[in-house]
This record gives C-alpha cells, sequence and structure tokens, in this order.
C-alpha cells in the first residue's frame, strides 16, 4: 500500500473520487433538476472531480483531502441549503454522492499524511 500511495495516478480513493465528481456533473441526465440543482450539482461535481485529479497527480498534498471532505460536505448540505429538497432524485443524488466523497476523503487523509510525512522526510 505504501509504494502504491506514493506514485502518481494510482491511489483508489483519488479515482473514486474522480468518478464521483463526473457523476455529480452528469446527474442532470437522469434525475429531474432545478436551475439551483443542476448548477450546484454541475459546480460541485467539477471540483470534485478537478480535486482528484490534483490529489492523483500530487499524491503527497494532503490539503487535497481536505478539501475533498469539504466539497463531500457541502454537496450533501446543498439540498437545504439551494432549496431543493423536493427534487427527490437530485436530493438524493447530492447526498448519496456527497456522503462516498466525504467517506473517501476521511479515508485517504490518513494515506495522504503518511505519504506526505514521507516526501518530507526525503527533501
Amino acid at each position: 500500500m505504501a509504494e502504491t500511495s506514493t506514485r502518481a495516478w494510482t491511489r483508489p480513493y483519488d479515482w473514486a473520487e474522480v468518478v464521483l465528481g463526473v457523476v455529480a456533473v452528469l446527474s442532470f441526465l437522469w434525475v429531474d433538476t432545478s436551475n439551483a440543482a443542476l448548477w450546484t450539482m454541475i459546480v460541485l461535481g467539477a471540483l470534485i472531480a478537478l480535486d482528484g485529479l490534483v490529489s492523483l497527480a500530487m499524491p503527497g498534498l494532503v490539503y487535497g483531502e481536505g478539501l475533498q471532505i469539504v466539497l463531500g460536505a457541502l454537496l450533501v448540505i446543498s439540498p437545504w441549503v439551494m432549496s431543493y429538497t423536493d427534487l427527490t432524485g437530485a436530493s438524493l443524488s447530492a447526498w448519496i454522492i456527497g456522503g462516498l466523497t466525504l467517506l473517501a476523503g476521511a479515508a485517504a487523509l490518513p494515506v495522504a499524511n503518511a505519504v506526505h510525512g514521507r516526501m518530507a522526510g526525503q527533501h
């Protein structure tokens, strides 16, 4: 696991983040949305996918995992904040994708911290 987590483009948690972000961006294709739900899912999904790509490219970047947790939490609360809880499909998508993003970030944080510590010792 240590060897995989130090090489770019090999961390499964970050790949999961990219996939979850893309699913959030494209979710309007299969769920009914309002204008607020549509743009919230597109913007947060794109940020989640972009953060995953950055984390894949730079495995020792601990800030990416923290940002992933924040973006996942924002997606979870977005149906209430943006008032689209009445759109069941969009709300469920936000809650599930946001929750999975949050969990992936929390699971990846110890790995990123360990990689960051090893990389810092190599300087």
